[in-house]
């Protein structure tokens, strides 16, 4: 939701020279009115118009880029973004490690999938969707090359990679600006929305176990949007708040889909939020060593100096532009292999510990030693083993609650 709104207001001043501020207040206000009223049916909608709007600004991209944009010779080798670079090696490890880990903590995601009627309508979708967007990606991707050829970015003064696409687009006519923007703000309404119902439908199933007030939920969220405004207005770069959220996701995702497989039933809830924690605290402890200082350790956890590097330091130091052949010291991303193999290390570690301390108090009580016994599998009741007062109240569109719960420890 930060990232969503940082984007707006960076793409609104960008495009207008306007504070982005009150087109970040109104999409909130709207967002939350409409989706109080309709709930997650509304985002639905809207992702339809969503994928109508992606597919307009697509089109329109496409031909007035071609038409109105003139590439500078002069710039293309300068730039230096066409040649090989360290970077760019990196990057084929951090993108697929950051963007798969990080897409199990998306919950429209997960609302989909369950929202599929059958596994075919999944598979169907996914594929799908999968030639849409990376026909999308590599269009827009390219007009970050295009950015770059054409003098519109870094821009003066110098403006965020992250924006290289409109930036591109604020140099065509200002009838296709307008239209840009429109879309834009549609773009950004239609997967706010979705944030925030995945965030009422999180808050009320997952923490409150459907006990507490519908509305309650509601009035949280809302509530949580305020802070989330204020940090989205004072976040230097989108990138950055993707990068944190990823490093996150890359050092807590590995040791929880360990408890996804059944043959790893023994797996339980300590190792994954001990692993977690590790992970970022492996980061911390690589930071400090690569560095030699604790507070750039520190700083590395929160990726400050951003992406580009021409080092190591991602499995380091450097930051790096493409349009200068020096490089100053500073702190960037040296997080994306200490996360994940830390986080495993530190689960494996509290495995050894919890089954350790299992196995004492088993020895000291005079117990069985039970760890690695298989869950009892209990199924759900028969339709003919309810009664009759159960059948006529329950009604029939609803979900058997399991009563299996996990153990945490």
């Amino acid at each position: 939701m930060v990232a969503e709104l940082s984007a707006l207001q960076q793409i609104i001043n960008a495009l207008t020279g306007l504070d982005g501020l009150p087109a970040v207040i109104v999409e909130c206000a709207v967002t939350t009115i409409y989706t109080s009223l309709g709930g997650f049916r509304v985002s639905f909608i809207t992702d339809n118009i969503q994928g109508a709007m992606v597919v307009g600004l697509i089109i329109l991209a496409v031909i007035t880029v071609g038409v109105e944009t003139h590439i500078d010779s002069s710039l293309v080798k300068s730039s230096g973004l066409l040649g090989p670079s360290l970077l760019g090696w990196q990057l084929i490890y951090i993108l697929p490690v950051a963007v798969l880990t990080n897409d199990f903590f998306i919950s429209g995601f997960w609302m989909r999938t369950f929202a599929s009627k059958t596994d075919k309508d999944l598979y169907i979708g996914v594929g799908i969707a999968t030639v849409a967007v990376t026909l999308i990606l590599g269009l827009v991707g390219a007009t970050g090359l295009l950015a770059a050829f054409t003098g519109a970015w870094p821009g003066n003064p110098p403006q965020e990679g992250s924006i290289a696409f409109f930036l591109l687009l604020e140099e065509l006519p200002g009838w296709v600006v307008g239209i840009v923007i429109v879309m834009t703000v549609s773009l950004s309404t239609a997967a706010f929305d979705s944030l925030q119902s995945a965030m009422v439908s999180t808050g009320s199933n997952d923490l409150f176990r459907n006990k507490l007030n519908f509305w309650w939920i509601r009035l949280a969220v809302v509530l949580i949007i305020f802070p989330v405004v204020v940090v989205a207005l004072k976040s230097p770069s989108v990138l950055q708040i993707y990068l944190i959220s990823d490093l996150v996701s890359a050092s807590s995702i590995p040791v929880l889909v360990i408890g996804l497989s059944e043959k790893c039933y023994w797996w339980r809830g300590f190792e994954v939020v001990i692993g977690g924690l590790g992970g970022l605290l492996t980061v911390f402890i690589f930071g400090t060593i690569y560095y030699g200082d604790a507070q750039a350790g520190a700083n590395l956890m929160l990726l400050e100096g951003g992406l580009y590097a021409d080092d190591w330091s991602v499995f380091g130091t450097k930051k790096f532009s493409p349009f200068s052949k020096s490089s100053s010291t500073d702190i960037f991303t040296g997080a994306f292999v200490a996360a994940p193999v830390g986080g495993l290390l530190w689960g494996l570690g509290a495995f050894a510990l919890r089954i350790s301390y299992q196995w004492i108090m088993a020895k000291t009580k005079g117990h069985k030693f039970d760890a690695f016994d298989r869950p009892l599998e209990i199924p759900p009741p028969s339709h003919e083993s309810r009664t009759s007062f159960e059948d006529d109240s329950r009604p029939s569109n609803s979900v058997e609650a399991s009563t299996l719960k996990g153990k945490f420890f």
